[in-house]
């Protein structure tokens, strides 16, 4: 009763935000508003993908459409987001497999460990050419989540206050993760003790003690200064940090051909950017985290991924228990698609 009462009067406020960005001048009253949300800062990776996406709509409408950014934190958390995404109050949102599973389970697919392949541009591939990609749409749109696109922000690294080389490493050190019952067993199974916690708090988890590691990606770990307080930080390349660009399906049914075709080809451009973008971003913090502080940087060999490769493998039975056959098959189709690209790209 309290949660449905407090996403009341984050609706309330979104709703008067909206009022009061549609008032003043009969001219600005004419244009349309479209808004967007997404779940990162200021200068993150989403923040830049949408500040493209609003420049590409705000160019090509000829400023007839403009669009409103609402960052993490903004107008609630990231589950309200969610809730105003599928509730048409947002028009346009980012969100990430550990917030829609809520609503659609499958989407944790991306965090099953060692299932993406190695490079960025075979991601990308796979992103926009799997069969198991196509179907998990159709799922999210049956969930009024009409995915334009999947997206690519770099790997998930650990920081910790000791070296991590196996999974004997992990033994009693508490992790923070997103909630996912994914994750928190791929974690068990490693011998860790994950610890959901808000994503704003874990500075200060990891400051007091509270927690031992965490796991984001590497521009996340050093906007949110991470690295300030742990001693080593380790790729293991075991899973990267994907996104999805959502709409609401009767906000785009609604939307006239030449506008929906206008997005898709926003949607599909912003994904060679942003694959870019990503890449520069997270060497650019990395060296700035080297820069700026002692950390010690661990590249796990493809021996030691080998053998989190074996242990991660029970895991998955945590997400086929949690989903449909077609979930499953879903899972199936991805893990061919991905084995296929990586030994063509490796040709």
């Amino acid at each position: 009763m309290k949660k449905r009462i407090t996403t009341l009067v984050l609706l309330l406020a979104l709703t008067m935000v909206i009022a009061s960005g549609c008032s003043g001048t009969p001219e600005a009253s004419e244009q349309t508003v479209w808004r967007f949300g997404h779940e990162e800062t200021v200068g993150a990776i989403q923040d830049i993908y949408a500040h493209e996406f609003k420049r590409l709509v705000e160019e090509r409408t000829d400023g007839d459409i403009t669009v409103e950014i609402y960052r993490t934190g903004e107008i609630g958390g990231v589950m309200d987001y969610l809730e105003f995404q599928q509730g048409g109050l947002l028009d346009f949102s980012i969100v990430n497999p550990g917030t829609s599973s809520t609503t659609v389970p499958e989407n944790n697919v991306f965090y099953n460990h060692f299932l993406l392949p190695e490079e960025d541009e075979q991601i990308q591939e796979l992103l926009r050419t799997s069969k198991g990609v196509e179907m998990l749409n159709e799922i999210n749109e049956e969930n009024e989540l009409k995915v334009l696109d999947w997206f690519y922000e770099g790997w998930n690294a650990w920081t910790a206050d000791k070296p991590i080389r196996s999974p004997e490493d992990f033994e009693g050190v508490s992790i923070r993760t997103m909630a996912s019952p994914l994750i928190v067993s791929s974690y068990q199974a490693y011998n860790a003790n994950p610890t959901p916690m808000p994503y704003m708090e874990v500075y200060t988890g990891l400051q007091l003690k509270q927690i031992d590691a965490q796991v984001n990606p590497v521009f996340a770990i050093q906007e949110m200064g991470f690295y300030e307080v742990q001693d080593y930080l380790i790729n293991a390349r075991q899973d990267g940090f994907v996104a999805a660009l959502v709409t609401q399906p009767d906000f785009y049914d609604q939307l006239d051909p030449e506008m929906q075709k206008m997005v898709d080809e926003i949607a599909y451009e912003l994904n060679d950017f942003i694959i870019e973008e990503q890449a520069e971003l997270n060497e650019k913090r990395l060296e700035m985290i080297k820069e700026s502080s002692d950390i010690e940087i661990i590249e796990l060999t493809p021996e030691e991924r080998d053998v989190f490769r074996e242990a991660s493998g029970p895991a998955r039975e945590v997400y086929r228990n949690s989903v449909g056959d077609k979930g499953k098959e879903i899972l199936e189709i991805i893990r061919e698609d991905s084995a296929r690209i990586s030994e063509e790209g490796n040709k």
